[in-house]
């Protein structure tokens, strides 16, 4: 009784996500540097090529914010009913990038230098730069810059034409969607272990428990029937490919407040297995989120000149994506 009650609970708490017109999401990895460096460890790199210091203190406190607004509900919108959504990447120290989509333009500003140090390879002073660096002089010093997202979408397009490459692949249809959704909700039912307990003031922990390995072997056990309505190139794995996936049990624990999800948070130190990581997870905190809005004073950047000057090199000679690759990859 207890399993239906909780499943149902969480079901009524996504529902209600899906009928709200601004949503915001901020995932914060729970983990230090000492556990990422035993990760990177277990991983074997090549001398030379472990992970940074800078990187790893950077990412065990990086969060990503997402805030989407639509005209519609969320569950019943599509990307021309999107009014805004903006995306931004923090550190303990400050924000190390920002993107934002508001009408036909996108707004980006970045701490380059911090990012530099991060990949390894210190990006040039904007004082070093020549006079016809023209808006990349913003971009280098952490400005906001703004592109138009339409000629966006016709430089990839006539990019892909240049190339002879053919259109992206579609997206799934709502039909498919609403099929995937109830695969999961089958496999969650049958393989996941919920409790519940009360937290006061209206607060609720609902705990889900799942062995790793059968949990994903199963669900994609249930997706291989829909195999033929995924896009072109969207292979699933097979059992034989998942046989060496840890078991071990991981558990998401699911706080609602009035019956509304306010956070989730996923223990995954188990899955390092014999990796020495005492810490590792994951928090995703729900919120109604505030308006995304134009920034003041961004610089108006030339794609071209973002294409031949900063970005120069053989990978990014043609412009080979659109504004709605950028919005996920924020």
């Amino acid at each position: 009784m207890e399993q239906y009650s909780a499943g149902k609970k969480l079901d009524r708490a996504f529902e209600k996500l899906g009928k709200k017109n601004t949503l915001s999401f901020e995932l914060d990895l729970d983990t230090d540097v000492t556990s990422l460096k035993a990760l990177d460890a277990k991983s074997k790199p090549r001398p030379g090529e472990e992970i940074p210091d800078e990187a790893a203190e950077l990412i065990s406190g990086a969060k990503i914010t997402v805030t989407v607004q639509s005209k519609k509900p969320i569950e019943k919108s599509g990307e021309k009913d999107l009014v805004g959504t903006a995306m931004k990447i923090s550190t303990s120290d400050g924000d190390l990038a920002e993107y934002r989509v508001i009408g036909d333009y996108a707004y980006v500003r970045a701490d380059m230098n911090t990012m530099g140090k991060m990949m390894g390879s210190p990006v040039p002073s904007a004082d070093d730069l020549p006079p016809e660096a023209g808006a990349i002089k913003k971009v280098i010093e952490g400005k906001w810059v703004k592109f138009s997202t339409k000629e966006m979408d016709r430089a990839a397009a006539e990019g892909r034409e240049a190339q002879g490459t053919p259109e992206p692949d579609p997206s799934l249809d709502a039909k498919t969607q609403k099929r995937l959704v109830k695969a999961l909700r089958k496999v969650v039912a049958r393989e996941v272990d919920f409790k519940t307990a009360g937290g006061g003031d209206g607060t609720e922990h609902i705990t889900a428990t799942a062995p790793f390995r059968t949990l994903i072997t199963e669900l994609f056990g249930e997706l291989r029937p829909l195999a033929k309505d995924l896009p072109p190139g969207m292979e699933l794995p097979t059992d034989k490919d998942l046989k060496d996936a840890p078991n071990a049990k991981v558990t998401a624990d699911f706080t609602l407040k009035n019956g509304e999800l306010t956070e989730v948070h996923v223990d995954l130190a188990k899955l390092a297995e014999n990796a020495k990581v005492k810490k590792l997870g994951l928090t995703l905190r729900v919120g109604d989120g505030t308006r995304p809005t134009a920034p003041a004073g961004a610089t108006k950047l030339d794609l071209n000149e973002l294409m031949e000057g900063f970005f120069a090199g053989p990978a990014m000679s043609e412009p080979e994506f659109s504004e709605s690759d950028l919005a996920y990859q924020e």
